[in-house]
């Protein structure tokens, strides 16, 4: 695994816990809602500008992108 993978591997490890903390979930249902509406895909590939803003903006950020799939799936 080289540098930018670690980086992404941690970012995402880290919008996982924080997320959970915000949200009183465990990191296992987190990771079981983020693979079911594509978060951590889309955390993967939008990294570069997604790990330079602050915690809150990420949450938010990541309770929009679910809200959008929501209604999308239906």
């Amino acid at each position: 695994m080289n540098k930018k993978e670690k980086d992404i591997a941690l970012f995402i490890a880290f919008c996982i816990e924080e997320y959970a903390a915000d949200k009183g979930m465990s990191g296992e249902e987190v990771l079981d809602v983020f693979t079911k509406y594509g978060v951590t895909d889309y955390l993967n590939k939008c990294f570069e500008p997604l790990h330079t803003q602050g915690r809150q903006w990420l949450i938010d950020e990541i309770d929009e992108f679910i809200a959008i799939r929501k209604d999308k799936k239906g």
